[in-house]
């Protein structure tokens, strides 16, 4: 964004820089038509999960964050852009004169005007003026969490749809502007990108090459029915996953695929296994809809929650279902030898109805050697910052990886910082899908 004003700025002439009605309006205008393509641009080609974009900027958890945004700046500009063009109620309040708002015929400069694509002009306006008014309807929708995510999942695939209608509405009324400006070809190398990227989406083939096929094979339902756990037998190829990493997995076409952490290791033996907590609508109704045999699809791996490839000695702090990546790495540890291993310690912050997690982590944390601090609600203090650094005197000289609700997570972090752990030591995905 930076950088499109940047090129935007210095592609403008003096006298377009100036603050006279006319040049500033039609800056305005331009301006915030441009900022919302390359905003919307930015996020189709984030929507593609491409693993070097991921890595690039610190894992998926921070990917969906920075798509979340693109998407608002998108629309607030798309809104700005109408109301610049809109600019005739300036007039009715009195506040300049329709003829302040004429560009001189001699101005030509960066706001030139090139006729090949004159006669579809009319038509790329009204198209644009419309994808606009369903960007905004669907803004809403997406920031609305008591929107249902099956219709959300639906609904949001429409934007691959106004995407290309904006990108029509760019390409012809751009030609106004110098093609060869800075910001000219920047807005044609975004168009030769975003383009293929919002086809991609519309036919849904983002992460088709990472996906796998399988079926059910196990069934198990915990805490009282409030996890259910399953296990995927895969039928098709799986490159194979990192502890700490999460799947995009659909049960029902209809719903569409939801992320879940990956709570196995990988043995090379087709077999994935996910522990689902019961946190909506959809996850409570997995119990008893899915049945052993039922199709399944599984995209990924993902995430850079990589505490396995980490050898310093670490501190893992888990809040109720936030346990499942340290699953599958104490099922690793549990069967490698010890004398390899970094000091790890393991908080475990669950209810007593969690029983049966509870005697799990605690029988991989006696084969793993690695020592575990319960906190059950009713039975034990809870969990805090002052725990930790009481079990763990020498914290300062561990990482920190957290995984569980968001608020706990910025409780433990805050206390923890303050006792004067670096801010660089305290690892935590915070994955949102909208």
């Amino acid at each position: 964004m930076v950088l499109g004003t940047m090129l935007y700025w210095v592609s403008l002439t003096d006298v377009e820089r100036t603050l006279a009605p006319w040049a500033l309006r039609k800056s305005v205008l331009y301006y915030t038509g441009i900022m919302s393509f390359l905003a919307m641009t930015i996020g189709v080609i984030l929507a593609m999960r491409l693993r070097t974009v991921e890595r690039w900027v610190g894992g998926l958890d921070t990917h969906y964050r920075l798509h979340k945004w693109l998407g608002i700046a998108a629309a607030l500009f798309a809104l700005a852009h109408w109301l610049s063009k809109k600019y005739k109620w300036l007039i009715e309040l009195g506040l300049f004169d329709k003829n302040d708002f004429v560009t001189p015929p001699d101005t030509l400069g960066f706001f030139q005007h090139h006729h090949f694509f004159k006669p579809l002009e009319d038509l790329a306006k009204d198209l644009g003026e419309w994808a606009l008014y369903a960007l905004l309807v669907l803004a809403v929708l997406a920031l609305w969490k008591k929107f249902p995510y099956r219709y959300f999942f639906k609904t949001h695939r429409i934007l691959a749809v106004i995407y290309l209608i904006l990108a029509f509405h760019s390409l012809i009324l751009f030609g106004k502007i110098n093609w060869l400006s800075p910001i000219g070809l920047l807005v044609g190398a975004l168009l030769l990108v975003g383009i293929p990227a919002a086809l991609i989406s519309l036919f849904q083939k983002i992460g088709a090459s990472h996906r796998a096929s399988g079926k059910i094979s196990q069934i198990r339902v915990h805490e009282d029915g409030k996890v259910t756990e399953v296990e995927v037998l895969l039928t098709t190829p799986w490159e194979g996953h990192k502890e700490g990493q999460f799947a995009f997995v659909t049960f029902d076409n209809r719903e569409g695929h939801h992320p879940f952490t990956l709570s196995s290791s990988w043995k090379d033996d087709a077999t994935l296994t996910f522990h689902i907590k019961q946190l909506g609508d959809y996850t409570r109704s997995l119990s008893h809809t899915l049945k052993v045999g039922d199709p399944v699809t599984v995209e990924g791996p993902y995430g850079r929650f990589d505490f396995a490839a980490h050898p310093e000695p670490q501190i893992w702090i888990a809040g109720g279902i936030g346990i499942t990546p340290f699953l599958s790495r104490l099922e690793a540890l549990a069967q490698a030898p010890r004398h390899s291993r970094q000091p790890i310690t393991l908080f475990y912050s669950a209810r007593e109805s969690d029983h049966t997690l509870i005697e799990r982590v605690q029988t991989l944390a006696d084969q793993a050697g690695i020592p575990l601090h319960l906190a059950i609600s009713g039975q034990n203090p809870a969990l805090t910052a002052r725990t930790i650094c009481d079990n763990v005197p020498d914290f300062l000289a561990y990482t920190v990886w957290f995984c569980g609700a968001t608020n706990f997570g910025e409780a433990i972090q805050c206390g923890l910082l303050k006792e004067g752990l670096p801010a660089r030591r305290f690892h935590q995905e915070l994955f949102e899908m909208r």
